[in-house]
């Protein structure tokens, strides 16, 4: 595994190894991240002993300031982490083109970031300024960090839970940024359309959904739902980044389903994922779809 690592620059942090994109052999069931200073291996099915204990060995050697090498097994019933080297890191702030966020290990299945999303966070730093923005299923409020970097005028921020929307909080804070211009909605999107009118109208959508929670979302039963509200939520010519991260549904899903519900959205371009998120079949990966909403005119 460690040959496939190319990672030079440590002070970031960023995946090291993508397994999950099932591009290297009898490697698919592992991925690894650099969280400074912690180098976090994860794992969707059990291993050998000997085999995670060279690993270990290998992946300590990649930069000196590591600190803390640690394992989460998502195959096991709540993905418990366990630290196999260095110190009991729990905590940590992490830097990405400038910006910090706070990660945490061991206390849930995700970090507090999602790695492949690079990209996507630095186009919306980058086309932010003086824009009302509307950030659905925001999590962590990674987005909306970037886009107040950017110099952004408001961000809403709404997801159904309301321990991330603290965190994103949290991560505000810690970039110094005014969150008097930062809106956190803590409600069910699909039945919480007026609340989010009421914020708007926004010049940028930004959608980023769980291909499935129980109880809350099925993304292939529910994107629609969002893509018809847009000319309820949307400036002319706003712009919109429609996400997708089910391995089992194509960027085809999304055109589709703008063309039926929404079809004054115009295809932009594909916002890439970092190149280290290697995919061995094309569409498996992450999708982020960049359209530019082009509103009706009406006659007077």
């Amino acid at each position: 595994m460690i040959e496939h690592i190319t990672a030079t620059d440590f002070n970031e942090c960023q995946r090291l190894f993508h397994g999950r994109g099932h591009a290297y052999p009898d490697l698919e069931h592992v991925n690894v991240d650099w969280l400074p200073p912690v180098i976090l291996i994860t794992l969707y099915q059990a291993v050998e002993e000997s085999w995670l204990k060279e690993q270990v060995k290998q992946l300590s050697q990649l930069t000196p300031v590591c600190e803390s090498i640690q394992v989460q097994h998502r195959y096991k019933n709540l993905a418990p982490t366990e630290v196999v080297r260095g110190k009991d890191v729990i905590h940590t702030v992490v830097e990405e083109s400038g910006l910090k966020y706070n990660i945490e290990f061991g206390k849930s299945q995700n970090t507090g970031l999602f790695l492949d999303m690079k990209n996507g966070r630095d186009w919306v730093q980058k086309h932010s300024k003086n824009k009302n923005i509307l950030n659905l299923f925001s999590y962590t409020c990674a987005f909306s960090v970037a886009a107040m970097a950017g110099e952004a005028n408001k961000v809403v921020n709404v997801d159904i839970s309301k321990s991330p929307l603290s965190k994103g909080r949290d991560n505000h804070r810690l970039n110094n940024q005014d969150t008097a211009k930062v809106k956190f909605e803590g409600v069910d999107i699909f039945k919480s359309y007026g609340r989010l009118k009421k914020h708007g109208p926004y010049d940028l959508l930004i959608c980023d959904p769980p291909s499935f929670q129980k109880g809350s979302v099925d993304i292939e039963r529910d994107y629609s739902k969002i893509i018809r509200r847009i000319p309820q939520l949307m400036l002319p010519d706003a712009q919109v980044v429609l996400c997708l991260n089910s391995p089992n549904l194509d960027e085809s899903f999304i055109l589709t389903e703008v063309d039926k519900e929404c079809p004054n959205c115009q295809f932009i371009e594909k916002i890439a994922t970092p190149k280290v998120f290697k995919e061995a079949h094309q569409g498996k990966g992450l999708k982020v779809l960049l359209f530019s909403y082009k509103a009706k005119l009406t006659s007077g």
